[in-house]
């Protein structure tokens, strides 16, 4: 009964993330949400080490501390004789002289309070990866099933969303700065809700292939995988997110790799239409303007064009490498990078390409931590892939894991709590202890025998 009740604790708190992570204008929702994290984290970091860590789950867990090590030292001071050196803030120690006033010992960080922030974001993803690996408080049927019921409570609210006679004044929009007109559920985001929408399908064939050995159990989840895709395919409608549509495709493609058997010649086929699907699926949002809602979008100013957008943050990063501007900077950093003459009264907080802003903000250590991270995850999922003992769950893993990634080329999802527990949950699952190289003796229940005598 305890065990049952204990395996509800990572599929409960991945619930709520979805119900109250879903913008970073939601203070208070997030500030629980990083509370409840730090107590499984720090229960996790307590509980007796009865079972030690299999060697993925550990060199994960180095590069999330290599990456936290990072922003620390951007918070250290510097001295008054050497940080106005360091590349991008000779202007702002000019403007100190200016004022007639001394050049004060600074971090390196040019906004210390939002990189402090910024840090406190990591917390959902790490206690989701903390409950599953650590603490083993989860089942991957009821993983599956959290995330599905936050998406249909999400499709449901989003219907609320788009039935309202004046969307501008609608009380089922959650924030103020939202997609008004369309089903953005728990987010502010129609892009992020398109995310985790595209991210449920992959999880939906994993739950069907788990049920298979058992007729009537198989029977019943492929109706009841049947009725979520509709819900889910309604949602993207409602939705209307060209990120959505563009993604949904190649992961539905590859997650019938999940469900077609090992041995069909079909297997193949299905890889390569996911993978020309996908690159297509860049190719095009990569040539939209920002809040486009068709492809081929033209933009005019500035914080809408991506390619504009991502010019000025190329220059920005040349001046601040390779000791970045902070993490969490990039808002205050753009502005004094943008054309005058196509500024607007809308202002772009953050650059549609994750990786792009993260070298901007971290510099020459964020590239390598970011880089270790890939490589990491690229092996994680080619051991997926390539061994038959892994589960339908962390193959499933690997495909939403992979459309989070490929989304942040254009767009910002991991910065809500939301989509970022989803991908912490997927990171998991790629280095769960139940991997083959962690099987033993202890791990397997015993066989039971018939002995004739």
């Amino acid at each position: 009964m305890v065990r049952s009740v204990r395996q509800l604790l990572a599929p409960l708190y991945l619930f709520l993330c979805l119900l109250l992570g879903g913008s970073a204008q939601g203070i208070w929702a997030n500030m629980v949400l990083q509370l409840l994290g730090l107590i499984i984290i720090v229960w996790a970091a307590l509980v007796a080490d009865k079972e030690p860590l299999v060697t993925p789950a550990r060199q994960l867990l180095i590069i999330a501390i290599l990456a936290i090590l990072v922003v620390a030292l951007q918070l250290l001071p510097l001295p008054a004789s050497v940080w106005p050196r360091l590349g991008g803030r000779e202007a702002i120690a000019a403007d100190y002289r200016l004022l007639g006033l001394a050049v004060p010992s600074l971090p390196l960080s040019l906004t210390p309070y939002k990189s402090l922030n910024s840090l406190f974001g990591l917390i959902p993803p790490l206690a989701i990866f903390c409950a599953i690996v650590r603490l083993k408080a989860y089942r991957g049927s009821f993983m599956a099933a959290a995330l599905l019921a936050g998406v249909i409570a999400g499709v449901m609210l989003g219907a609320l969303q788009v039935a309202s006679a004046d969307p501008d004044s609608s009380p089922w929009y959650l924030f103020e700065e939202v997609n008004v007109g369309v089903a953005v559920g728990f987010f502010a985001n129609a892009n992020h809700m398109a995310t985790l929408l595209v991210i449920s399908l992959p999880f939906l064939a994993a739950l069907v292939a788990a049920a298979r050995g058992n007729a009537q159990r198989y029977s019943a989840f492929v109706a009841l995988a049947a009725g979520a895709g509709l819900v889910v395919v309604v949602g993207l409608a409602l939705n209307g997110s060209l990120a959505g549509y563009g993604l949904a495709l190649p992961v539905l493609a590859a997650s019938a790799l999940i469900v077609i058997p090992a041995r069909s010649q079909l297997r193949r086929w299905l890889f390569i239409l996911a993978t020309v699907l996908l690159v297509a699926a860049v190719a095009g949002l990569a040539s939209t303007s920002v809040g486009s809602r068709k492809f081929d979008a033209q933009a005019a100013t500035s914080v809408q064009s991506r390619q504009d957008i991502l010019a000025t943050t190329f220059t920005a990063i040349k001046n601040h490498f390779p000791w970045g501007s902070g993490l969490g900077s990039f808002r205050d950093v753009y502005a004094g990078y943008e054309d005058p003459r196509q500024v607007t009264t809308t202002f772009v907080i953050h650059a549609h390409d994750d990786y792009a802003e993260l070298i901007l903000e971290t510099g020459l250590a964020g590239l390598v931590v970011l880089v270790l991270f890939l490589i990491w995850w690229g092996a994680a999922v080619r051991r997926v892939w390539q061994t038959a003992e892994f589960g339908p769950f962390a193959r499933a893993a690997s495909i939403a894991s992979a459309a989070m990634l490929v989304h942040s080329i254009v767009d910002f999802p991991l910065r809500t709590a939301a989509i970022s527990a989803c991908f912490g949950m997927c990171l998991a699952f790629l280095a769960d202890r139940r991997a083959p190289q962690a099987r033993d003796a202890s791990d397997l229940r015993p066989t039971r025998h018939v002995t004739l005598r």
